[in-house]
């Protein structure tokens, strides 16, 4: 190939470019009917009671954390395998947050050592966990639910990666990611290489009523057309600030963009599945492993990751054959505001992990020849 195959790619059609545009030519650009839609048609998509569309993901983690009570007394768990936003979102709340390590398989969060974390701790002394959907799996939240309400925690579903993914419940019941069934909260990512691609954009889910409005409050500098003041209904000039809030608004334009895009989200999910099957197949007789969580019926596949001791060697060679690879993620804790505030950390599987991940190709409008040439490459270099 003579030009650049990127390990994920946005996809924008006619389609998107006339629903921007109108946009553009109506009365709103922003706080317009377009937030409303997007939000509705997206809590439809994943099965949710409620979504507030927010500027992106960072700022969905952050409002989620401020309307979960995160403080300086606050301690919260979560895996070391993911963008740091899920982790600075406790950090901007003044909280404190802990690691755990991750299952060699799903490469989530484990919640056999999340459980042992709890029980060898005093009781009280975590606030809430993260659970990330990496890579697009489905981590099953119903056990998540049941330990967080056994130890009294809350929580906060990171499904970024995980948009249309599933897993079977206890009953062997269907149960998309983020629907809120055993969540708190569950956010989202409008980022260009995501699934549903808004420019910048992020996604608050809940079955909360009362995390609901409290997060649409905290959303907009914590300003309200109604009155705390009295029960007489105010002008309509009249607002207040009864919180101290953010402006972390999303505007029309890109909800414009997100409502055209989450239009073709199932079949752009078919597509990265189609890509992942032929990968599982074709790559099974090469000398590196495949994580079983890329077996699983229900994965998003916003990534497709392969584990090889030659990890580095394979980096630069697909480099060097115009192919585009990744690494998700450095380890958090390795990071030097991390390593600087909670000192240096180990985590056998995570280290592990991290020493031999590669992110291959994976996006709905890859090209047979494309996915031909990537197959090959590895081939050849094993």
């Amino acid at each position: 190939m003579n030009y650049l195959i990127p390990y994920g790619k946005h996809n924008i059609n006619q389609k998107d470019i006339d629903a921007v545009v109108e946009t553009l030519k109506s009365d709103f650009l922003t706080q317009g009917p377009q937030v409303e839609k997007f939000e509705k048609a997206f809590a439809k998509y994943v099965e949710a009671d409620y979504a507030i569309a927010v500027s992106n993901g960072t700022s969905a983690l952050h409002l989620c954390s401020l309307a979960l009570g995160t403080n300086k007394h606050s301690r919260v768990i979560t895996s070391p395998i993911t963008f740091v936003a899920s982790a600075n979102c406790i950090e901007y709340c003044g909280g404190k947050i802990e690691f755990c390590d991750i299952d060699p398989e799903t490469l989530c969060l484990d919640i056999n050592k999340v459980k042992n974390k709890l029980e060898n701790a005093p009781k009280g002394t975590y606030k809430g966990i993260i659970p990330v959907n990496f890579a697009g799996f489905p981590i099953d939240m119903e056990a998540y639910r049941k330990l967080a309400d056994k130890h009294g925690l809350w929580l906060l579903e990171d499904s970024c990666h995980a948009p249309g993914g599933f897993f079977y419940d206890s009953s062997m019941k269907k149960q998309s990611c983020g629907n809120g069934k055993f969540a708190d909260t569950a956010i989202f990512s409008f980022h260009p290489v995501k699934h549903i691609a808004a420019g910048e954009g992020g996604m608050i889910t809940t079955n909360r009523e009362d995390l609901y409005y409290k997060i649409k409050l905290l959303r907009t500098h914590g300003i309200s057309k109604s009155t705390n003041l009295s029960n007489e209904s105010p002008p309509g000039w009249y607002y207040e600030m009864q919180e101290l809030g953010y402006n972390h608004r999303i505007s029309d334009i890109s909800c414009a963009l997100g409502n055209s895009q989450l239009k073709r989200a199932k079949e752009g999910l078919k597509k990265r599945k189609a890509i992942a099957k032929k990968y599982l197949k074709d790559l099974s007789g090469l000398p590196l492993k495949i994580p079983s969580a890329n077996f699983s019926e229900g994965h998003a596949f916003h990534l497709f990751v392969i584990l090889t001791e030659k990890r580095d060697k394979l980096y630069s060679y697909l480099r060097e054959c115009n192919i585009q690879t990744q690494i998700h993620y450095i380890p958090v804790y390795k990071h030097p505001y991390y390593k600087s505030k909670y000192g240096s950390q180990h985590f056998k599987v995570t280290e592990e992990y991290y020493s031999k991940c590669l992110s291959l190709p994976i996006y709905p409008t890859m090209t047979k020849d494309e996915y031909l040439f990537v197959v090959e490459k590895i081939t050849n270099f094993f």
